[in-house]
């Protein structure tokens, strides 16, 4: 999860205070999401979705290759 979320974040051209305060959660939160120290609660998983414009499934990784 944690590639994917920095990885859709930089495509969604965000930086993390942006997407913070996006999701009014702070931008250490963000960043603990992205090095995997934390994961997105449940109820964030559907608007950072929407800020990247992608899937749910996009924000875990599924679907991608490796």
């Amino acid at each position: 999860m944690r590639e994917a979320l920095k990885e859709l974040r930089k495509r969604a051209g965000l930086n993390q205070t942006e997407v913070a305060t996006a999701l009014n959660v702070q931008q250490s939160t963000v960043s603990m999401w992205e090095n995997g120290e934390n994961k997105p609660r449940a109820d964030k998983l559907p608007e950072l979705a929407r800020l990247y414009h992608c899937t749910i499934n996009d924000l875990y990784g599924y679907g991608k290759e490796t």
